[in-house]
């Protein structure tokens, strides 16, 4: 269900996990503000758009089916984050659009709706919620505060309707569900791929998006629900509110550089003989600096200066290639290179270690592929780590 899909019709999904909770027709309609006849044409229509009965009607009232029990839990979470009854579908997907485009016309290529019409959702939402979303910053447009919180509200919405509608589909025995994966460096180097091609054997219906970049990056997208859940480094304090992490096995990076090396000369004192030569190093807000400065100052030393610094592993291996410079990275990122031998890789002279893991929003609810499918990245990583 993403922005160019059929927007939901939240009304619809209310009138489902009402209809659950109370048991009653006359009670749901009357917790959702709606007629009685109107509650049951929104179940009604959701029956029909989805292929399913939700619910077995009878004499001691509404009896939900099994689908039914699969949605109502998503729907009752999606409610809470959507947080207005006056907000519908289109609204809300008229406005992640714009947010994730940035402006009304990319949002109107992408989707293929009309600049004026998302406009006006846009418009209407505002009106709506009582709350200014977005304010215009020359050509493009950027969030209000209140616009940041709806639109994590909105997203984590999607998120969970996303979600119940694959566990509906799962159960109808249809081919369908996909996993959205952040991946940070170290996970695309061994564990992410064997984790996905042994997943895809055992799934082959089950669609998986992997998304590359940075904690940076990728936590707000998490946060936001636009990834399931993400691999890499653990972090903690603020980076790691409202987030929760779980480890899975203990990286320890090496000091990495090109085959023949003076480094490599038997017999030196590594300790000291590694500072006369040039580093390469990721940014300084980035857990792998932390773990080389603190390694650099256990050694009595101070910080040499970093003469350039990259995120970017394959970057990384050209210029130790190149030169003599250095580098603090995990052998498995590597790997094929130090097989190969062109880089070769010395133990650090301090031990450096560094937790992996897999972070994910706090109360969120994997579906069964996705339970799945982290339970086979648990497997895998201490595998890898054994």
């Amino acid at each position: 269900m993403g922005v160019t899909d059929r927007p939901p019709n939240i009304r619809h999904f209310a009138a489902l996990a009402a209809t659950v909770r109370h048991g009653s027709l006359s009670r749901a309609a009357r917790a959702v503000n709606l007629s009685q006849p109107a509650l049951t044409q929104a179940i009604t229509g959701l029956e029909a758009s989805l292929g399913v009965t939700l619910f077995e009607r009878g004499p001691q009232g509404m009896s939900p089916t099994e689908p039914a029990r699969l949605l109502a839990p998503r729907a009752e979470a999606a409610i809470t984050h959507v947080g207005s009854p006056r907000v519908t579908g289109t609204q809300v997907r008229a406005f992640l659009a714009v947010v994730r485009a940035g402006s009304y016309g990319a949002a109107a290529e992408a989707t293929g709706i009309s600049a004026a019409s998302l406009h006006r959702a846009v418009a209407d939402l505002s009106v709506a919620l009582g709350q200014r979303l977005l304010d215009r910053r020359g050509r493009s447009l950027a969030l209000t505060p209140a616009g940041e919180r709806r639109a994590r509200g909105f997203g984590l919405a999607m998120a969970e309707l996303r979600a119940g509608l694959s566990e509906v589909a799962a159960w109808q025995g249809k081919a369908g569900g996909r996993i959205v994966v952040g991946a940070m460096p170290l996970s695309r180097a061994r564990w992410l791929p064997e984790v996905i091609a042994r997943f895809t054997l055992a799934h082959p219906q089950i669609d998986i998006a992997v998304h590359e970049g940075s904690h940076t990056e990728l936590v707000g997208p998490l946060r936001d629900g636009d990834i399931d859940l993400m691999l890499g480094a653990l972090r903690g304090g603020a980076k790691a509110e409202d987030l929760d992490q779980v480890a899975v096995f203990e990286d320890r990076p090496a000091l990495v550089m090109r085959a023949g090396h003076p480094l490599l000369t038997p017999g030196l004192d590594v300790a000291q003989a590694m500072f006369a030569y040039p580093w390469l190093m990721p940014g300084r807000d980035t857990p792998l600096r932390h773990y080389w400065e603190d390694m650099v100052r256990a050694l009595g030393r101070e910080v040499p200066r970093v003469g350039i610094e990259c995120g970017s592993v394959m970057m990384i291996r050209q210029l130790l290639l190149s030169g003599d410079a250095l580098t603090l990275l995990s052998p498995d990122q590597v790997s094929v290179e130090l097989d190969a031998g062109v880089l070769a890789a010395l133990p650090t002279p301090v031990p450096v270690t560094r937790t992996i893991g897999i972070a994910t929003r706090a109360g969120w609810r994997p579906t069964a592929a996705q339970a799945a499918f982290l339970k086979l990245l648990d497997e895998v990583g201490r595998e890898l780590a054994s």
